[in-house]
């Protein structure tokens, strides 16, 4: 899918902020760790490391029926659990904080769809879906094609959103800061980024 990142500047996707907080030392910490352990020390590898960790080894709340919500980078890596959007600001960060541009994109699926896309030498910006696999989910770090937890179904006015932001957008953060717990969650996510 052909992206359109809401500003041209270019630091924006490399810049902390509150939610998106790579300067934070978990985030370092985290970001280090991860490096340490990629063999070629590559920027591919190390956003592919990036993804699997937060995919394979950050809980997705809803899947395992935890009743926190997340936000902040730094406190989804602490707690290790969060919904899709969590999750993606987990992942922006430890690219962030690589060095390899991040921004946040979406999908509504009935409500709004957290993913990340990332930008390589040679590929553009890419989407990738951290939310965790599960039995008919299958998200892949590509660069190839994608390979998402999710395609949208258009017959029931699902669709991509094609804007590509360098900070959550208000409503999705409105609902994530707002929640009391997920359930409350649920009722507060927007249909539209």
């Amino acid at each position: 899918m052909r992206l359109t990142p809401e500003t041209a500047d270019e630091a924006a996707y490399l810049a902390a902020d509150d939610i998106i907080d790579h300067d934070h030392p978990l985030v370092r910490e985290t970001a280090a760790g991860l490096r340490a352990a990629v063999p070629d020390g590559g920027r591919y590898a190390y956003a592919r490391a990036a993804f699997e960790y937060v995919r394979d080894a950050i809980a997705h709340s809803n899947d395992t029926g935890d009743l926190r919500v997340t936000c902040r980078a730094s406190e989804v890596l602490r707690e290790r659990t969060g919904i899709c959007h969590a999750k993606a600001h987990a992942l922006a960060a430890l690219l962030r904080a690589e060095g390899i541009p991040a921004g946040l994109c979406y999908q509504r699926l009935g409500v709004v769809h957290g993913l990340v896309a990332v930008r390589l030498p040679g590929h553009g910006w890419v989407r990738q879906d951290p939310r965790g696999n599960k039995p008919g989910v299958d998200a892949q770090f590509r660069l190839d094609r994608e390979q998402l937890a999710y395609v949208p179904d258009h017959r029931v006015g699902d669709y991509d959103h094609a804007t590509l932001y360098a900070a959550p957008p208000g409503p999705v953060l409105r609902a994530l800061r707002d929640a009391a717990d997920r359930p409350h969650l649920d009722t507060l996510l927007p249909v539209r980024a």
